[in-house]
């Protein structure tokens, strides 16, 4: 019986934690139409989500410190 109690209360709490599929890209460095030079750099990943990407406001970027600014 205590091993039932213990397994219902570690599968409730994780079942209380949110899954999290968030990762980082290392995009590289590459040279545009124009002949601009992109950086080497890091994204978040592009899963469609704009709420949970680092430009979108409220969000802030962990490897610069810029904030998000945009809406859509």
């Amino acid at each position: 019986m205590k091993k039932f109690l213990a397994l219902l209360v570690a599968g409730s709490l994780l079942a209380g934690v949110p899954a999290v599929a968030s990762a980082d890209v290392h995009v590289r460095g590459y040279q545009r139409d124009d002949g601009t030079y992109v950086q080497p750099h890091y994204r978040s990943d592009p899963d469609g989500v704009t709420d949970n990407n680092w430009s979108h406001r409220g969000n802030t970027n962990p490897y610069t410190g810029q904030r998000g600014t945009r809406d859509d």
